[in-house]
């Protein structure tokens, strides 16, 4: 059990983390992928930073979803937590749960790592269905909950929704299935619901109108710059695994050059923040 002092600290991070998403500007959430690209967005003047599962599961040669364990997940989420002063929200894909027990185990260790957030998404990564069932969903952000009262840590809870990422069902059904979806997660209680794979204008406007709390969009190449997803509503966007596979074809790049040239103007010289 963690002493009184930490879990104090804790707290105050997760309201710091809660009032975020609340304004008055847009929450830009970068996603760090180890103790390094933390400490480089940490010390880019970001009030708080996530941690991407896909690009943690691929610096250690796993596929996403899930493949990671969970004990070696949440083993780079605290170190980069204990890395950096600003709160950190872990993206824990589906919970690694399938059962109530699980959940629990799952939010009790997180607690453990120093993060003070969590992503919790509906997608299935095997069997017929995509997604899984609303209620089965609820249950889970209701046990993080039970959880967090216990420990007496207010962890913020992203609660995800794959509608658009994956295309479910007709098109024309898809907005109010996520829209459905998201309040029933919030009312679950959930601090903020994230809707990846939604890019236009119209789209993510009415999406704010409707979801009746926080909304997180995913930011990729083509969607709207930051300014305008603030004026359409989005209170967080986020870059999920985006910066890790650049820096990892700025990787590219260096290599090829010192293959084929055999020179270095690619590579830079130190980073401040990663250098000790």
């Amino acid at each position: 059990m963690m002493p009184v002092t930490e879990m104090n600290a804790l707290q105050a991070k997760a309201e710091i983390l809660r009032a975020l998403h609340r304004g008055p500007g847009i929450l830009v959430l970068p996603n760090a992928w180890d103790v390094s690209s933390a400490r480089v967005l940490a010390e880019a003047g970001f009030p708080a930073i996530a941690t991407t599962s896909s690009g943690i599961a691929a610096s250690m040669g796993y596929p996403d979803g899930q493949r990671i364990s969970r004990r070696e997940m949440l083993e780079v989420v605290a170190r980069i937590a204990k890395s950096v002063s600003i709160p950190v929200t872990a993206d824990l894909e589906a919970g690694y749960a399938a059962t109530a027990e699980e959940m629990r185990e799952t939010t009790m260790a997180l607690l453990e790592t120093g993060a003070v957030g969590m992503n919790l998404e509906d997608g299935l990564r095997q069997g017929p269905m995509p997604l899984v069932q609303t209620s089965h969903h609820v249950e889970k952000i209701k046990i993080v909950r039970e959880v967090c009262r216990v420990a007496g840590v207010d962890l913020v809870i992203n609660a995800r929704t794959d509608i658009y990422l994956r295309s479910i069902g007709d098109e024309a059904n898809r907005f109010a299935h996520a829209v459905h979806r998201g309040n029933t997660y919030l009312n679950a209680g959930a601090d903020c619901v994230f809707v990846p794979g939604v890019h236009d204008e119209t789209n993510i406007s009415e999406l704010t109108r409707n979801i009746e709390g926080p909304v997180n969009v995913l930011a990729v190449p083509g969607t709207p710059p930051v300014a305008t997803l603030q004026r359409l509503g989005v209170a967080r966007v986020s870059f999920g695994s985006g910066p890790m596979r650049a820096t990892l074809k700025v990787l590219e790049h260096i290599a090829h050059e010192l293959k084929n040239h055999g020179t270095f103007e690619t590579m830079v010289s130190y980073v401040k923040s990663v250098r000790a």
